[in-house]
């Protein structure tokens, strides 16, 4: 999924006001939590690259979370809609079905990726 999928998707599943440079830094800081939190903490992390996302960055920019799993960006995007609106029961709502998307795609990266192998340390 695209920048561009993203945001049309979610405009098209939900009203909302804030403009595409917001929802575009919402987008950075999801791949910035998956690249550190999921991609870092496996080998071949260093072929992945992520810089961040901004007004600038082109909206073909194919983001990290690959199909089928890439449904996490809209629970994201509609959550931080709903906080941003102080709609907190709707905001709850999508944080749990976001934190199901986001658990399903740990788990499986988890599965197709090796963890990194980090020296064993003894502590007398």
């Amino acid at each position: 999924m695209t920048i561009q999928e993203a945001l049309g998707r979610l405009d098209a599943l939900k009203f909302n006001s804030y403009s595409q440079s917001e929802k575009i830094e919402w987008l950075s800081q999801l791949d910035g939590m998956v690249k550190k939190q999921i991609i870092d903490t496996h080998e071949g992390a260093e072929t992945v690259t992520f810089t961040g996302y901004d007004e600038t960055t082109p909206v073909d920019q194919e983001l990290l979370v690959p199909y089928p799993y890439d449904g996490v960006y809209l629970r994201w995007l509609e959550a931080q809609i709903d906080y941003h609106n102080g709609e907190f029961g709707r905001y709850n709502n999508a944080m749990v079905m976001f934190n199901q998307a986001f658990s399903d795609y740990a788990n499986y990266y988890n599965q197709q990726h090796m963890p990194v192998c980090r020296g064993s340390r003894f502590r007398f």
